[in-house]
């Protein structure tokens, strides 16, 4: 697959060594990334028509990708 867009490591790069320490270190954490990487998968494979979704499918998703992008750069930021 080519560059998928809304990686993490893209979104928060000056996070990166937060993320490695979090991910191995916290279940939740942790959870919270794989879960964000497959929603974000999902979408972009929506995108490009590899998996074609209807409209409200994909907003739905790209809701769930905000609150886990959000809820992971609250954890980041207090670490």
């Amino acid at each position: 697959m080519s560059n998928t867009p809304h990686e993490l490591a893209q979104e928060f790069p000056e996070h990166l060594d937060k993320m490695h320490a979090l991910k191995t270190g916290d279940a939740r954490f942790a959870r919270l990334f794989d879960e964000y990487h497959d929603v974000n998968r999902a979408i972009h494979r929506a995108e490009t028509d590899v998996e074609p979704v209807g409209d409200a499918h994909m907003e739905n998703m790209r809701k769930q990708r905000m609150v886990l992008k959000d809820e992971i750069y609250g954890m980041l930021t207090r670490a």
